[in-house]
């Protein structure tokens, strides 16, 4: 269960208070989350993700099933059994975030005049509902009311088209007068569930354009402490153990961090535990219980 909200606490997370001294002191000598990102890429075979989506679409012409799906869920669940990968930090402290969210671009059609709308989807691990139906089932809710009924769903944006016709020195004015709240724990509760910066992940999903990319950097605005990009599918010759030639198919993942958020133990653990998801996806349609959450947090902090 999560604890009762206390004083530091802020209206998206809890304030950590056990940190070690370099955890508390590191952010005041590089206070930009810029300023500490660490890129880990990986390539993700596709193979059981390809066997693993046909399955899932038996049946099912309406809206389909894709490896971005997959990669989600598997990401939701890790975040879940790993909360450390969930914190933040703002105003120079450190918090754990109430909720898990991925933040992403949709289009409508694909061409150069269209514009982009930010969604936001989320994962209860509370929820008995297993992570890869929660992501699957928020991520089609989003795309078809943004691609079918015109759906406005960017809230932030709509914002921003508002402040856009200010002058100068206002626009200024009312960024540096959030950016305070958000210092000091006060930034509206509302504006934050619609702001992709302030999700626990931030989702590029170039595969779906044909594109690659090793690196998208973090933003010091916000809260959002992990970026992920999905790049296309590619292809790649390595020689079994019989010495002959193999033509492997591979996803290449890059996701950046903010490292202060954990150690290096840390990621690596949950990077393993990300792969083994990947690599047995039909694992993520069980239902995570707290216990289990809770157990494995435990034996792997």
């Amino acid at each position: 269960m999560k604890r009762k909200k206390k004083f530091g606490d802020r209206p998206d997370g809890r304030r950590i208070y056990d940190s070690d001294p370099m955890h508390v002191v590191f952010p005041y000598v590089l206070g930009n989350r810029c300023d500490n990102e660490v890129c880990i890429t990986e390539k993700i075979n596709v193979s059981a993700i390809n066997e693993y989506i046909k399955k899932k679409n038996l049946g099912n012409e309406d809206f389909e099933y894709t490896a971005f799906h997959v990669i989600m869920a598997a990401l939701a669940r890790v975040i879940a059994e790993r909360p450390r990968l969930n914190r933040f930090y703002a105003g120079y402290r450190l918090y754990e975030r109430d909720y898990i969210s991925f933040a992403f671009a949709v289009k409508k059609e694909y061409t150069d005049d269209c514009p982009e709308t930010m969604a936001i989807v989320g994962y209860d691990p509370e929820k008995a509902e297993s992570p890869i139906d929660q992501i699957y089932g928020n991520v089609r809710d989003v795309v078809k009311g943004i691609r079918c009924e015109g759906k406005v769903i960017d809230g932030v944006t709509a914002i921003m088209k508002i402040v856009s016709v200010l002058p100068r020195f206002l626009i200024k004015a009312v960024v540096g007068v959030l950016n305070l709240l958000d210092y000091y724990g006060l930034y509206p509760r509302s504006v934050m569930e619609d702001d992709p910066y302030f999700s626990t992940c931030f989702v590029s999903n170039l595969k779906s354009i044909r594109l690659n990319a090793d690196y998208h950097h973090l933003a010091n605005r916000g809260t959002n402490s992990i970026f992920m990009i999905i790049g296309r599918n590619e292809k790649e010759v390595t020689v079994d153990e019989n010495g002959n030639r193999v033509v492997n198919e591979y996803i290449p993942l890059s996701i950046v961090i903010d490292e202060r958020i954990a150690d290096g133990v840390y990621f690596s653990k949950s990077i393993s535990k990300f792969r083994r998801y990947l690599a047995h996806p039909e694992n993520l349609d069980t239902v995570l219980c707290e216990a289990d959450a809770e157990k494995t947090e435990e034996v792997t902090a």
